[in-house]
């Protein structure tokens, strides 16, 4: 454990053996920077493929092989993938959250 200096705030971190480690935030474009990183964003996108794809064959596939799909069909399937893409990203920001010591606004 350290404590690093950052954007003239202290915080305490948890560092891996070789003194890196993933992003953390405590402002929303801190936040975006947490989301885009690649290690997370791998994660994310893995999720809501393996996910989405399940609730696309739960909820979409029959109408899609009877040929009846509409475009509020396939749009409802773009969601579909598009929701545990979402809460996947939430978890990560909330695990990868500081607060910050200087009293500052949360973001």
């Amino acid at each position: 454990m350290s404590t690093t200096p950052r954007n003239g705030a202290t915080r305490t971190v948890l560092v891996n053996p070789r003194g890196t480690g993933p992003p953390s935030w405590s402002s929303w474009p801190e936040a975006l920077r947490v989301v885009r990183y690649p290690p997370h964003l791998r994660k994310t996108v893995t999720i809501s493929v393996v996910v989405g794809t399940i609730l696309f064959c739960i909820n979409q596939l029959d109408v899609v092989l009877r040929g009846d799909a509409t475009t509020a069909v396939w749009i409802k399937s773009a969601v579909t993938y598009l929701v545990p893409f979402c809460v996947s990203n939430a978890g990560v920001l909330v695990a990868s959250r500081f607060e910050r010591d200087d009293g500052g606004s949360r973001g």
